[in-house]
């Protein structure tokens, strides 16, 4: 791949800036490569390219006559179907929603914007961001760009595959249960979850509620770090933002992993994952763990986390969508409805306790990071499944008892307030993306981005971890 949609975000602000190439043409690389792929993938469902155009003909302009550029300053750049855009169709993957044309951005669109990103359309998401399957009643399946009948998991799942196809260089994700790691790990990009509040989300339901977050995806550590730098604000409406994290804003540099001490595990301690993905992790963790000054194998504490996480879950998407359940249960897809009805069976008693092992967990999770700095494990419990498959029922021959179970990885941090990075980490025996989590505590988003820049050096230098890339021509509409 080298068409100038298939640079990095970095590189390509670069050229705008020294007027190498124009936004212009970026645009139209991007247009060219959504119109020969999308067709295939189904990963950006609504387009405004003709807003776009005129937008990259602004900036065009203010780079010729020496205007102050944002930190985006002319990149397209793909939201995520659960953010409101003014003047493009928000549908947040619901059949209820199908028609909604916002007034307004909602922030972390309009800092994108304030900052010179140039909106070129919204990525597909499961309803409502429910299932780590991007598969809707609107638009339905959106295809991993490796296998396009396999998933590319979700709730970002658009904006991962945007990228890993080069329709765009940066996108924006968010997530609660792995809804922007998982989807990462799965498309071969990176993916951050920043720190409850660092990116405020105002139009949370639950807003004292600190899991979900929104966030950046990019195709390298740096490229996600700029979009996270145009992201971060701080608003009295998101309970969590309570000031600018302005350490984030400067550019991303590698820490000196000798003197990083990690810790490895394969499944945190309570996560099913499959003995292929075990297998592997293992094989390939061997290969980088020398990097650091310390690397030891151990589990953090997760106990409960699975019936916390279920329970607090349930809270969420009764009050966000209990109502919507019981008048218009046909119209939703089964994901929706399976969290409502959950949730509805739990008592008071049970939410009392699962705030209480959240918490316990959550000071667990610092506890930890008195010792080392790090965390790092596996991204996802299996390779991708076939989208005609809501989600994971078994592993190995062990049915779930849940839709959610197999996304423990990545949902026991959530619990811990953690933040994140995801890291593509080579492919596994069915040729299919295989990634790996840098995990650190709340607040600690800095530190996380610096150690997973300089990891990300080292696993491109080993074939074998490298980040792997889609056939385009494969992927092309003929």
């Amino acid at each position: 791949m080298s068409e100038l949609c298939d640079l990095s975000a970095i590189e390509l602000r670069r050229r705008i800036g020294t007027k190498e190439i124009s936004p212009v043409e970026l645009l139209q690389s991007c247009i060219q490569r959504i119109e020969a792929v999308d067709g295939t993938l189904n990963a950006m469902v609504t387009t405004c390219f003709e807003r776009a155009m005129d937008e990259a003909k602004a900036a065009e302009s203010e780079v010729l006559a020496g205007e102050a550029l944002g930190l985006l300053h002319g990149l397209p750049v793909g939201i995520k179907d659960l953010e409101s855009t003014e003047g493009v169709r928000t549908t947040f993957g619901s059949k209820l929603y199908a028609d909604n044309v916002p007034d307004a951005d909602q922030l972390s669109v309009a800092n994108v914007r304030d900052e010179g990103g140039i909106i070129i359309g919204k990525t597909n998401t499961p309803e409502f961001g429910a299932g780590a399957n991007t598969r809707n009643l609107v638009f339905g399946a959106t295809g991993n760009p490796f296998d396009p009948v396999k998933t590319c998991a979700g709730s970002s799942g658009g904006s991962a595959v945007a990228l890993a196809a080069g329709m765009v260089p940066i996108a924006s994700g968010s997530d609660y249960g792995g809804s922007l790691r998982t989807p990462a790990a799965f498309s071969g990009i990176v993916g951050f979850r920043p720190s409850p509040g660092t990116v405020p989300s105002e139009n949370k339901p639950a807003g004292l509620l600190p899991f979900s977050v929104l966030g950046p995806m990019g195709r390298s550590v740096g490229d996600a770090a700029l979009m996270l730098a145009a992201q971060v604000d701080a608003d009295p409406r998101d309970p969590y933002s309570t000031g600018i994290d302005a350490t984030l804003i400067d550019p991303i540099r590698g820490a000196d992993l000798s003197a990083i001490k990690a810790v490895f595990s394969t499944d945190l301690g309570c996560s099913p994952v499959s003995k292929a993905n075990r297998a592997l992790f293992a094989e390939r963790a061997q290969s980088f763990r020398h990097v650091f000054a310390d690397a030891q194998d151990r589990d953090p504490d997760f106990t409960d986390v699975h019936d916390c996480f279920e329970v607090l879950r349930g809270v969420v998407f009764v009050g966000a969508h209990g109502e919507r359940v019981r008048t218009r249960k046909a119209d939703l897809s089964p994901n929706v409805v399976d969290n409502v009805e959950r949730g509805l069976l739990y008592s008071l008693e049970d939410v009392a306790k699962a705030h209480l092992s959240q918490t316990r967990i959550a000071r667990a999770w610092l506890k930890l990071f008195e010792e080392v700095d790090v965390v790092i494990c596996p991204a996802a419990a299996v390779t991708p499944f076939p989208h005609a498959e809501w989600y994971v029922s078994e592993i190995d021959g062990e049915a779930m008892p849940t839709y959610m179970r197999w996304l423990s990885l990545s949902y026991a941090p959530t619990m811990a307030s953690a933040c994140g990075a995801v890291l593509p980490c080579g492919v596994d025996a069915h040729g299919m993306p295989f990634g790996i989590q840098v995990l650190g505590p709340p607040g600690g988003d800095r530190h996380v981005l610096e150690v997973a820049h300089a990891l990300e050096g080292v696993l491109a230098g080993n074939p074998a971890t490298q980040r792997p890339l889609p056939d385009i021509a494969a992927l092309s509409v003929k």
